[in-house]
């Protein structure tokens, strides 16, 4: 049973490192992500040098990545594949690997994204009303401020609220809780530019236009 909790693990982070916007921005012959714009390789900075075209199949390439490896979890619990002392544990611990995967991709020397795509596509795989939920106060916060990293800083301060409301689950929450340190973490320089009111708001940058 360790064996394959450490297998699903392993293949979670694994999933979890492949790059959308690096890969969808070479397909596209956009610049590299990681040096342009924001020079973070998420659907946002996508969005600012390549268009909403690009930025959709970003967002929804890095949903997936933390969306599949919960779903297939689920699958082998639910179809009694495996049986596993403690499901909800497994099921944490798959979708928090497939966010860190993202935050530190193996196959681009450890350097991702600030993970809320992949946080929402994780919480869309334990339950999809917390997707919902987590989505609409983003959707609502980002219509009001116009700033995504705002949002996505509201959206995630409640997560654990929602998890813990929705499913209940200590397990589950505390995992979610230790997803939204570590989005915070990612979004430090976001943070700062909020505060000294330098951060740039949704849309406000054309196309391969360098922040400052």
């Amino acid at each position: 049973m360790e064996i394959v909790i450490i297998s699903l693990v392993i293949a979670s982070y694994l999933f979890g490192s492949i790059s959308a916007a690096i890969i969808t921005c070479k397909l596209m012959g956009l610049p590299d992500p990681r040096t342009t714009g924001s020079n973070n390789p998420g659907a946002t900075n996508v969005l600012r040098i390549g268009g909403k075209k690009a930025a959709f199949i970003t967002l929804l390439g890095d949903m997936l990545k933390g969306t599949i490896p919960v779903l297939i979890t689920q699958f082998i619990i639910y179809s009694e594949l495996v049986n596993f002392d403690n499901p909800f544990l497994v099921l944490a611990l798959t979708g928090l690997a497939a966010f860190i995967g993202h935050l530190f991709p193996l196959f681009f020397k450890f350097k991702g994204g600030k993970g809320v795509a992949t946080a929402l596509g994780v919480l869309l795989g334990w339950n999809y009303i917390l997707f919902i939920v987590t989505g609409a106060t983003w959707l609502i916060v980002s219509i009001i401020t116009r700033y995504s990293s705002l949002s996505a800083l509201v959206a995630f301060l409640l997560a654990p609220l929602y998890v813990y409301m929705i499913t209940g689950d200590r397990i589950i929450t505390a995992i979610c809780a230790v997803m939204t340190i570590l989005l915070y973490w990612r979004h430090s320089s976001n943070i700062l530019k909020l505060i000294a009111g330098e951060e740039k708001k949704i849309g406000q940058n054309n196309k391969y236009e360098e922040e400052n």
